[in-house]
């Protein structure tokens, strides 16, 4: 019987399809790319710049023999089946796998579906498509850009001020967050005073603010003017106005990759990392009770339209459960650009599964984002809350206060999101025109405008979002990015630029402002937008981006100032070189100036916390450390002593090996212990790092010589 191969991303995708494809096909993974741009020729690009921007490029060193055993697999069936991710990445990714696995693409195996349920794979397995070729080349037009812009001005940078890194995009959410950080240096606060009323009837407590002033908009600057217009008021009101009205607050429109970030953020305090790696697990597949299944769509979209399937059932879900008149209809976009691989919106897989009903099967972080993408899809689908709105001007001697109050008459959508949206009435008594109303207090106040709010996680992915930098599948990982480096730093939940990241910044505003800006990373954006539709192509584009960017790069290196580290006026006790200051991911420390051949950082006293004993097999001071597994008590003196109090696992000592010697030092060979087996090792370590090779490959050499 002819037998298929199915190649999916990850492990857990292909367990899952293969439970729903039978003994018929075989499902394998790649565990994403395998294959990547090389870091060989000229500047390490992997990139002949000169010959048409030919790229060259290699299989992981991580994923050969995945590589290996998938050619194996392949010899094994009639028919491949290439099913990666449904976006240009997943696009790519199967071109890739084509070109190593000898395919034939003129062959329909691509494989497309946006959900891991049984009835959508099988369908996409029974339509299976060419390998889109305009995809490919727009996402290969981004990677080669992004190599090209990630290893010349890191370069640049490591060189000039020892920056460690700058890329297309990462430099400019920083950018944006300093932009922030001068705005609010340079803000001055201005005075401004506010005048308010309060009034009680039939019980119910009401106030009223000043807002206009012989009919235009009052504008009170400092204390004599608020007190000028206080002493001319008189306790009683007259109301002047009152305005009725019915007000309709219309669902929001399911999940795209970028306001699921957002609003798990603002609403489950989920980082984007946390969401979107919680978000992969829901997709890829869960184990029921009696299947595994994927719960939402692909996350990864910009899309808000939902399947005619899902919005039949998910109406009739709303009809039967709460009622025909909860039940609304499917929202559209009102974007037309920027808008990417749009699929469909972040949605549950079936309405039918309430996030009740899977309480059992997934742990607590899992539910509480699953909770919010069902809620957030099944809510778009219902009509609008109504709330009866009144609008009440009160006039004291030329001077109009302003009360509002609303309640709510029907809670529409609210009655499944109102758990993420709040709503409350606010109420005002029964009023008539022209009535008289005694205030109880009126009273002044001062206030101070406020300068513009830092980003938080929240605030940046919308602004990247609107701006059209990036694209909301790698918010996530720029955001890691420029916090890894230390450019910037989370605190209370909002972003603050180091001196690392106000440095690097500046130096590229000053060199590059024509491409680290806002509207020329908008346009490559849409560029590559165009590439992917087939408008545009691969050489062209990045020659036009190569002809801007090398002139700009061949100034910045005649003319940007090469910062020195920091001289201490200490040597290094290792090496003898002089000790100058460093800025790390957690701040600045002193370490020798002649890394990486000499590794030494000085301890800082002033942050050791000592536990009031010395170390038994050296006699230094021992301190407290926190690690994986929470805080521990160790030497000081590490890494000359690795003693840890309470770690009694005696370690044997290394074999040494007879008859080979360290090729740089001359000392003493061992065989180690390593992820990847056993290894040799020079036996002076840490004073000599040098590794010799793998025991097995090298046996293994030695055989076949």
């Amino acid at each position: 019987m002819t037998k298929k191969l199915v190649i999916v991303e990850s492990p857990s995708k292909s367990k899952t399809i293969g439970k729903y494809l039978g003994k018929d096909y075989i499902v394998t993974s790649s565990k994403g790319h395998v294959r990547d741009l090389a870091t060989s020729g000229k500047d390490g690009l992997g990139v002949d710049i000169e010959n048409h921007f030919q790229p060259k490029y290699v299989i992981n060193k991580d994923k050969k023999d995945v590589v290996k055993e998938l050619k194996a697999e392949v010899k094994k069936v009639d028919d491949v089946l290439l099913a990666t991710d449904p976006d240009r990445e997943g696009e790519a990714i199967s071109w890739h796998l084509a070109e190593i696995l000898g395919l034939d693409q003129t062959q329909k195996n691509r494989v497309v579906f946006h959900e891991v349920t049984k009835d959508a794979v099988l369908e996409a397995i029974a339509h299976p498509r060419t390998i889109d070729q305009n995809l490919v080349r727009s996402q290969e037009t981004r990677r080669v850009l992004d190599r090209i812009i990630g290893f010349k001005l890191s370069k640049l940078l490591r060189s000039k001020i020892k920056s460690k890194s700058a890329g297309r995009v990462q430099s400019v959410a920083l950018k944006l967050i300093v932009d922030r950080e001068r705005e609010i240096e340079k803000f001055k606060p201005e005075e401004y005073w506010e005048i308010k009323a309060k009034f009680e009837k039939d019980g119910i407590p009401f106030e009223a603010e000043l807002t206009k002033i012989q009919g235009k908009k009052a504008k009170i600057k400092n204390e004599a003017e608020a007190k000028a217009i206080h002493e001319a008021l008189d306790r009683q009101f007259c109301v002047a106005s009152l305005k009725k009205t019915q007000r309709r607050r219309e669902s929001k429109p399911p999940f795209i990759t970028s306001t699921l970030q957002q609003e798990a953020s603002t609403k489950l305090g989920f980082s984007a990392k946390k969401t979107m790696t919680l978000a992969q697990k829901l997709y890829e597949g869960v184990d029921l009770e009696n299947e595994t299944v994927g719960l939402i769509t692909y996350m990864r979209t910009d899309s808000v339209r939902l399947s005619e399937g899902f919005v039949h059932d998910a109406l009739d879900y709303i009809e039967s459960n709460y009622g025909k008149k909860y039940m609304g209809r499917a929202k559209t976009s009102k974007r037309t650009e920027n808008v990417q691989d749009a699929h469909e919106a972040i949605r549950p897989t079936s309405v039918l599964r309430t996030p009740e009903s899977l309480s059992a099967f997934l742990k607590r972080d899992e539910l509480r984002l699953y909770r919010l993408i069902y809620a957030r899809a099944v809510s778009s689908l219902m009509a609008a809350a109504k709330f009866d709105a009144t609008t009440l001007e009160l006039d004291n001697r030329g001077h109009t206060f302003k009360a509002s109050g609303q309640v709510q008459t029907f809670d529409g959508y609210l009655k499944l999101y109102g758990q993420y949206e709040q709503s409350k009435n606010e109420l005002l008594p029964v009023l008539e025109q022209g009535e008289l109303l005694e205030s109880l207090s009126v009273t002044p106040s001062q206030h101070f405008t406020k300068p513009p709010a830092r980003y938080t996680e929240a605030r940046l992915i919308k602004e990247l979002e609107e701006k059209g930098i990036g694209r909301p599948s790698t918010y996530a990982s720029i955001i890691d990015t420029i916090q890894t480096r230390g450019y910037v730093e989370l605190k209370e939940k909002a972003f603050y630029p180091t001196e690392t990241g106000i440095l690097t910044n500046d130096q590229l505003a000053n060199y590059f402002a024509d491409i680290i800006n806002v509207t020329y990373t908008a346009q490559m954006e849409h560029e590559l937008d165009e590439i992917a539709e087939g408008e545009n192509d691969y050489e062209t584009a990045l020659k036009q981006f190569d002809d801007k960017f090398e002139p700009l790069l061949e100034n910045a290196y005649a003319n940007m100032e090469k910062i020195e580290a920091k001289k201490t006026g200490e040597i290094c006790p290792k090496c003898g070189h002089e000790l100058v200051e460093r800025h790390g991911r957690y701040g600045t420390f002193v370490a020798c100036s002649n890394y990486p051949n000499c590794d030494y950082i000085k301890k800082d006293e002033s942050k050791l916390e000592y536990t009031g004993e010395n170390c038994p097999e050296c006699g230094s001071p021992m301190v407290y450390k926190h690690g994986r597994y929470g805080r521990f008590e160790a030497c000081s003196n590490y890494p000359e002593c690795h003693y840890i109090k309470g770690n009694n696992k005696k370690k044997e000592p290394p074999q040494v090996v007879e008859g080979m010697t360290c090729p740089n030092c001359g000392g003493p060979v061992v065989i180690k212990h390593g992820r990847f087996g056993d290894f040799y090792a020079c036996g002076n370590y840490p004073k000599c790092k040098t590794i010799i090779g793998n025991v097995k490959k090298m046996a293994k050499k030695d055989d076949e010589a």
